[in-house]
């Protein structure tokens, strides 16, 4: 029973690295069809990441968002719920934590820091509690309510800015120095790259999920829900708490990947007229990660890697900057089928045992 348990584990584990191999295949057959080197392209983006430092403190920063909106949706899986809002949990947080920056920007450095990027946490908190308590109370699904929500972040951030902190070049003003994430010693050390301090928020809130789900009884609680609300209720779970604690903590993470995005990579924030993309990338990130922190972190990484890298793939081998975005959607396909590859590996690991 054991063995079959591991074999299992294994193949489920085997899952995301074929799918990423399978994308990439895909990536080079289509590059050869239209006329290019996938040899070629492929090595300019592992080159760029690792033997030239602004790529790669680029590809750090573009991890930190992509992590914590990877994080959102991997924590509300693992607690049965599909949240499709963190796109708009993220621009609350973002919007949030520049206003608080902006709006206290007297206080010192040591309090105006930690205080925006809880504003920016609260809010996405606050964007995830509602969907939460319309599913616990009036049974109105997750994914509907969180859809909407996204469009209400994305025009109510919108009036806001263009009404109470509006500056030329349609956005905020930019945040007091005290409140920034930045970093002249990381831009320095990567070569004027963007990278900032918010890395370690991200590192933090990986350990944060794993802590929270499977070191202690709450966290135990609401994957008990999300693997059985009936038979939760049953064993004396509250289950509507534990449905609104789950969409609110997954709010947390979104809301800090928005504030990782004002108050360290740009130091405002815009007028949107359409979405980020970071949130919903973040569904990408969580499904080839397995739901797992560690997955989301290392698949954060790879979907970082293939966007900054994807710029140099186009200088040095000429390959169109899209061509990643189609790869991207390929290894996402690949861990959709994730049962036909779990079946080829089955069969293949029956035949190596005749």
């Amino acid at each position: 029973m054991n063995r079959l348990l591991k074999k299992v584990d294994w193949i489920n584990l085997l899952i995301p690295v074929v799918s990423v191999v399978l994308g990439l295949l895909c990536g080079a057959i289509i590059m050869l069809i239209i006329g290019y080197n996938p040899l070629l392209a492929y090595q300019s983006i592992v080159e760029s990441i690792f033997l030239q430092p602004y790529y790669g403190g680029e590809t750090i920063r573009a991890m930190i968002p992509l992590v914590l909106a990877g994080l959102a949706v991997a924590f509300a899986f693992r607690t049965g719920l599909f949240n499709i809002g963190v796109e708009g949990q993220l621009m609350a947080g973002w919007l949030a934590s520049v206003a608080c920056a902006i709006i206290f920007g007297h206080l010192p450095k040591v309090v105006l820091l930690p205080l925006s990027i809880l504003a920016g946490g609260a809010a996405g908190a606050l964007w995830g509690y509602i969907p939460g308590l319309l599913k616990a109370k009036f049974k109105v699904h997750e994914v509907i309510s969180t859809i909407m929500m996204n469009y209400i972040a994305l025009y109510s951030t919108a009036y806001i800015i263009k009404n109470f902190l509006y500056t030329e070049g349609e956005r905020t003003p930019t945040i007091p120095h005290a409140a920034s994430l930045a970093s002249p010693f990381l831009a320095n050390l990567t070569q004027g790259s963007r990278l900032h301090w918010g890395f370690i928020v991200a590192i933090i809130a990986v350990l944060a999920m794993w802590f929270i789900l499977w070191k202690t009884p709450k966290g135990y609680e609401l994957r008990a829900v999300g693997f059985s609300p009936d038979a939760s209720k049953y064993a004396g779970m509250n289950v509507s708490r534990n449905i609104i604690l789950s969409l609110t903590i997954s709010g947390v993470f979104a809301g800090l990947g928005g504030a990782m995005e004002g108050l360290g990579t740009y130091q405002y924030m815009t007028i949107n007229s359409a979405f980020t993309g970071i949130g919903f990338n973040g569904i990408a990130v969580a499904l080839l990660g397995l739901n797992t922190p560690v997955g989301v972190l290392l698949s954060g990484a790879l979907f970082a890697g293939l966007q900054t890298g994807g710029l140099t793939m186009q200088s040095v081998a000429g390959v169109p900057v899209e061509l990643i975005q189609i790869i991207i959607a390929l290894i996402i396909f690949f861990v959709g089928s994730g049962y036909v590859i779990k079946w080829a590996l089955g069969r293949l690991s029956r035949k190596g045992h005749k």
